[in-house]
């Protein structure tokens, strides 16, 4: 089973109650809830709806507001005390306004008016809107809830969210090297969680109880970057009025982290290079070598192996920062997660914007999951952020979803993948290079959706995944 097949049968619906003290209502109600397919219990009285509550696993109940001895408000309530997960739809013909603000306070799902005699149908459609709705909310809480769990059972092992085969690919590497003193090169798009990786990384070595120091690279001018990571003494430059020690003497005993580490300038490379190689330098402005025990993790958007070739990196430097490299994929790559990081992210910002939010309506999560999230996790916390300060509902719907993500999934639904040709030599190309051109070009053209390709191709998406793993370790 799928992601997508598991997501649709996380629900099922228990026996509906149906209390109702009319019986020519009861009954009408009944057989129309029974011919949609759901299974229906019913009760003449409040008391035997009690009885019947007690003694079974209901998920929805349906009552009259006005009955002898135990009326739908106190029903509500016992209901709830016995499943606060149940939900309760009311009927009446001596509705007013403020008897349905008092039974929604007191937690009613829905209240409905009874019908005059020329009425029935539209009754009727109104009952089974009222119930799929509410079937729907505990669907989707029981979702919320699962997910909540998972994301539990992974926070307690690791800060790394995500349950795919890629990520814990990455999870199982960085156990392996993180009680390591190798240098390691973390690699992937901007927005994939590189720094997360390294923060996990440090948590699972020995280095633990030391410092965690970050230095984002691509943020300091050249003079400025070289200053923050050797430090510097007085008069130094220009406004240096006193000596301040840099982020290898920070990060003494504990990890270093420098984040888009290929922009870093030629002229520091090699001083980088020292460190590396000996653990020495010099604070800038000053003559006294000092040493340091930091282990280096590197973070890199763009190919150094490519810079090294222009000749904008050292290659000496490159296979010293390079000992170990963790490659993250993008999140299109591992569409699994997005469950779990959009609750994740959900339970972050509802909380941090004391807002009571349930989950993400299936509609609105199946825009994130089609979605191409080219900014990755870094984008997908800003679409959660802001659809939780935006919602004023209970759930996350697709209103609350930024419309150029909406409009291009419902173009990419529409548009089809575009028709291309390869022109292959026949007897100059091996046919392993053959089969590798054409899983590339196809997930190209599929935005790297591997069931798209898989449907294409007309493979298995495992095969996608052994072929990429392949060329991963040809490649090394």
């Amino acid at each position: 089973m799928d992601f997508e097949e598991e997501r649709k049968t996380v629900f099922q619906a228990k026996p509906i109650l149906v209390v109702e003290d009319e019986p020519g209502i009861r009954s009408a109600v009944c057989k129309t809830l029974q011919k949609e397919g759901y299974m229906v219990l019913t009760a003449g009285d409040g008391e035997e709806g009690i009885n019947i509550l007690q003694k079974n696993d209901i998920g929805l109940v349906i009552t009259d507001l006005k009955m002898p001895k135990v009326g739908g408000a106190e029903l509500l309530k016992v209901a709830k005390t016995i499943s606060p997960d149940i939900e309760v739809i009311l009927i009446t013909a001596h509705g007013t306004v403020e008897v349905a603000v008092e039974v929604m306070r007191d937690g009613a799902f829905h209240f409905i008016q009874k019908p005059s005699p020329d009425q029935g149908r539209v009754f009727n459609q109104t009952i089974l809107k009222a119930v799929k709705k509410a079937l729907e909310k505990q669907s989707l809480l029981l979702e919320n809830k699962r997910l909540s769990e998972t994301l539990n059972t992974i926070i307690g092992r690791s800060k790394v969210i995500g349950n795919s085969t890629a990520i814990r690919k990455v999870m199982d590497l960085v156990s392996q090297v993180a009680s390591s003193s190798a240098n390691i090169l973390i690699t992937g798009e901007s927005g994939v969680g590189k720094e997360v990786i390294a923060q996990a990384i440090h948590e699972q070595s020995q280095r633990k109880n030391k410092s965690f120091i970050k230095v984002s690279c691509a943020a300091l001018p050249e003079t400025l970057l070289e200053a923050e990571l050797f430090g510097y003494e007085r008069g130094a430059f220009t406004g240096a009025i006193a000596r301040r020690e840099g982020r290898f003497e920070l990060a003494h005993g504990g990890t270093l982290f420098l984040d888009e580490v290929g922009d870093i300038n030629p002229a520091i490379q090699v001083k980088l290079l020292r460190v590396l190689q000996s653990g020495e330098f010099e604070r800038l402005g000053g003559g006294k070598t000092f040493k340091a025990d930091a282990r280096l993790i590197a973070a890199t958007n763009t190919s150094l192996k490519e810079l090294v070739d222009k000749k904008k990196f050292r290659e000496d430097l490159y296979y010293r920062l390079n000992v170990i490299n963790i490659h993250i994929p993008p999140l299109r790559e591992r569409k699994e997660d997005i469950p779990l990081l959009a609750n994740h992210f959900l339970q972050i910002y509802s909380t941090k914007n004391d807002k009571k939010i349930d989950g993400i309506s299936k509609e609105a999560l199946d825009i994130l999951l089609k979605y191409h999230w080219q900014g990755n996790v870094r984008e997908l916390e800003n679409t959660i952020e802001r659809a939780v300060v935006l919602t004023r509902e209970s759930f996350i719907s697709p209103a609350d979803i930024p419309d150029e993500i909406v409009r291009t999934v419902e173009e990419n639904r529409t548009t089809p993948i575009e028709e291309r040709v390869l022109n292959i030599p026949i007897g100059k190309i091996p046919l392993r290079e053959i089969e590798r051109m054409v899983l590339e070009e196809t997930l190209k053209q599929s935005k790297g959706d591997k069931n798209i390709a898989s449907k294409l191709l007309g493979i298995s998406t495992r095969t996608i995944y052994r072929r990429i793993d392949e060329e991963g370790e040809d490649n090394q």
